[in-house]
């Protein structure tokens, strides 16, 4: 019983190696066709997304002359890591941002208080009028309110890590980059206020975004392999339903016939006549005579 049940899936397998082989070109041209049209859909017709990060620490300072102290700290610093990522998505931040997103200016010069002189009888003389800041535009607006902020920017953080990354993905990569640091800029400027942390360091500010979806490499090997299933799972249906007696193995083994004989066809064509011989006819009639 054991060999008969081998032989019938060794059979088995090689006659879905047959269909395989007999249908060769239509899995080529599914698995084929079906790869592109997953290469044109993510690489033409899906919108593309980058995604740019900032990389952040935040430490306080210990005392260095005691050990003790220091690796307290810096247990303290990476169990508040997951603080500092909700601090960055709340409110206050992300409005702080995107009011930086739509007016971008950078400080050239700080503002100077006036400077003045006490002469000898007591009067305050003037030495420096005040001067106000120099700033210019670091770059082009982005109108982002704080509820898109929301959406675009996640912060993920590594275990037993003091670092953090600020990641924005949007549809442009310099929208990206500029969402990135504009984020990572107002933390590092509020959050000394907003807790008692003295020291705040953007450690790999954010580049040019990059593509992170679609994925076109994914998409095309989905398609590639959604092709050559679908195809073969057709083509093994149409040969399960196709009943038609094609040889005398199909009778024995799958019908479970003998094979008696064949009959054998042939089609007479409608010129064909039968030519009948005079020069035998002529002696018998004249035979009949006598």
């Amino acid at each position: 019983m054991e060999k008969q049940e081998n032989n019938t899936n060794t059979i088995d397998l090689i006659q879905l190696l047959r269909i395989c082989r007999k249908h060769i070109w239509a899995l080529i041209i599914w698995s084929v066709g079906l790869a592109a049209v997953g290469f044109a859909v993510s690489n033409f017709i899906m919108p593309a997304k980058y995604t740019s990060s900032a990389q952040l620490l935040v430490n306080q300072k210990a005392n260095k002359n005691d050990p003790n102290a220091a690796y307290t700290t810096q247990q303290a610093n990476m169990q508040l890591v997951t603080t500092y990522k909700d601090i960055v998505t709340s409110h206050v931040i992300l409005k702080e941002a995107s009011d930086r997103l739509a007016n971008p200016v950078v400080v050239v010069k700080k503002a100077q208080p006036a400077k003045y002189r006490y002469t000898n009888d007591g009067r305050r003389r003037l030495v420096r009028a005040a001067q106000p800041a120099i700033v210019e535009r670091s770059g082009r607006s982005y109108i982002v309110s704080p509820g898109q902020l929301a959406k675009q920017v996640s912060v993920s953080t590594q275990q037993q890590s003091q670092v953090f990354s600020i990641s924005a993905t949007t549809n442009t990569p310099d929208k990206a980059m500029v969402e990135a640091n504009a984020v990572a800029r107002v933390f590092r400027d509020r959050i000394p206020s907003i807790m008692n942390v003295n020291n705040v360091t953007i450690v790999a500010p954010a580049t040019t975004g990059v593509q992170s979806s679609p994925n076109v490499k994914l998409f095309t090997l989905a398609g590639f392999i959604l092709g050559l299933v679908l195809s073969f799972a057709v083509i093994l249906i149409r040969e399960m339903a196709d009943t038609t007696v094609r040889d005398d193995e199909f009778l024995e083994k799958e019908i479970g016939l003998i094979n008696l004989g064949q009959i054998v066809h042939f089609h007479v064509a409608s010129s064909f006549k039968i030519a009948k011989n005079k020069d035998k006819e002529k002696p018998a009639r004249k035979r009949r005579r006598v």
